[in-house]
């Protein structure tokens, strides 16, 4: 989809990464950024690990490229006045995930909030261009997504479901790393919100804000529908809110 807008509007597309979290976090020789898994502790308190996925495999990449581009990769100093204008696709329905850039040689923009675009008029938008299957942005096995999400997954793509469902027992107590240096998980880790494992997960169950968006409009529902309510990019993360609310996070190591 990328490639057939992109390529005739002579806009390049570049990809980054920072590797694999799921064989990182199955790696008792390689350093884990803690990802937000779902916590069962011992005593049936429910809780959550820190979320450091974010700025490990999106973030820190994306900086290294940009300093490439920019023709200073990293130790070198950045000359003032030198920086990249970013663009970020968030709309008004989540204007509060729109953030500044936390290095002065990047500068973002918003330009759906400019626009006062919502995501229904996204939606709208792609649909008159032909481009309506176009999903929001995601990793395959975060612990955010909700039930439409697995879902989807599920029933769209059974060899990421198999790799998801396989990364979600193989995590239960933790990441490996912890394991082999003595600092086990006081507890069990789960992909999925009800802390069950995620091939018995009740992501059959159609949520309330599923059934809110039946309520809210035809374009907001089928987004809903399709299973990709969630969704991230750099400096927006979904699960900011949540890390915010949430001191109780149940890590015992």
């Amino acid at each position: 989809m990328e490639e057939k807008v992109a390529k005739p509007a002579g806009i390049p597309i570049l990809r980054v990464s920072s590797g694999n979290i799921r064989d990182d976090a199955l790696n008792p020789d390689h350093r884990f950024a803690s990802m937000p898994l779902h916590i069962l502790n011992k005593d049936g308190r429910p809780g959550m690990t820190r979320r450091q996925c974010t700025g490990e495999y999106k973030i820190k990449p994306i900086k290294q490229k940009v300093r490439e581009l920019l023709g200073y990769p990293y130790p070198a100093r950045i000359p003032k006045g030198v920086f990249v204008e970013q663009w970020v696709g968030i709309s008004t329905d989540e204007f509060h995930r729109a953030k500044d850039a936390d290095v002065k040689y990047m500068r973002n923009r918003h330009p759906l909030l400019d626009l006062s675009w919502s995501r229904a008029e996204c939606v709208r938008y792609l649909s008159s261009l032909g481009l309506a299957d176009t999903p929001k942005s995601s990793c395959l096995g975060c612990p955010f997504h909700g039930n439409a999400q697995w879902r989807h997954i599920r029933d769209t793509s059974p060899s990421e479901w198999a790799d998801v469902v396989e990364f979600d027992a193989a995590i239960r107590q933790g990441n490996a790393r912890a394991n082999a240096s003595g600092s086990r998980l006081l507890g069990e880790a789960f992909l999925h919100r009800s802390r069950v494992p995620l091939n018995q997960a009740p992501i059959d169950h159609v949520t309330a804000a599923e059934r809110a968006a039946l309520h809210i409009g035809a374009d907001e529902a089928d987004v809903l529908e399709n299973g990709v309510e969630d969704g991230c990019s750099p400096w927006a993360c979904r699960g900011d809110a949540d890390a915010l609310t949430r001191d109780d996070f149940g890590l015992a190591t």
